[in-house]
């Protein structure tokens, strides 16, 4: 492996944190939290594949497609809530969504 084990497991848990940050910052709006997520996703991603790298197994780098495909299909499904929330309150400030009522 080219790039150390230490160095990428850093640029991860710098990555993590700024997902974190972005989530913990930007909670009044939905399409600021699912990016954070993201983020924090494509970290763990990095990590599976960095520690596959490293012990020269591929099951971290299996594991990181099935996450692909699983974030994937979360943003699809959070992006068609977060249309549905906006034609309905006509907003995506998450303070408004604080009813159940219609």
């Amino acid at each position: 492996m080219s790039v150390p084990l230490s160095h990428v497991l850093i640029v991860a848990s710098l990555m993590f944190a700024m997902g974190l940050g972005c989530v913990v910052a930007w909670r009044a709006n939905v399409i600021m939290m699912l990016i954070g997520i993201e983020i924090m996703l494509n970290a763990v991603m990095l990590t599976f594949v960095g520690g596959s790298a490293h012990w020269q197994i591929a099951d971290g780098q299996l594991f990181s497609l099935m996450l692909m495909a699983l974030t994937s299909a979360e943003v699809s499904l959070a992006l068609a809530m977060v249309v549905y929330l906006h034609r309905r309150k006509n907003t995506v400030n998450t303070d408004r969504f604080d009813s159940m009522k219609g």
